[in-house]
């Protein structure tokens, strides 16, 4: 028989926060409608690094390196995304080859140094 996840949605309203930069990263996101806006502090300064929407996932990094979060993401519009838990995340890796987990957790280093 087939595994069987439970994945919940969120909603948020224009300008509502999902998460905040520095925060701990339990959940990645699947935009299911709307789109997202993200915004790193550089300098005090707050800048747009990019707008993710319908299809795209973010918020995976914080779950495959168990870093804080990077930036900070906001609803531009009214928007549903799909919660992707740590506890589904870690149970679906553990199934990935350890080649594949070793590159992932390579990947995220590297991005995470690049944004420093």
């Amino acid at each position: 028989m087939a595994e069987r996840g439970i994945l919940e949605r969120a909603t948020f309203a224009p300008g509502d926060t999902v998460f905040k930069e520095g925060d701990p990263g339990d959940n990645a996101y699947v935009v299911q409608s709307g789109a997202v806006e993200v915004v790193k502090n550089i300098d005090g300064e707050n800048v747009v690094l990019g707008t993710i929407n319908k299809g795209a996932i973010f918020g995976e990094m914080a779950l495959i390196d168990d870093n804080p979060r990077m930036a900070t993401a906001r609803a531009l519009e009214g928007t549903t995304l799909i919660v992707v838990s740590r506890t589904l995340f870690t149970a679906k890796l553990a199934k990935t080859d350890p080649f594949i987990r070793g590159l992932l957790n390579i990947f995220a280093e590297n991005i995470r140094n690049m944004s420093k």
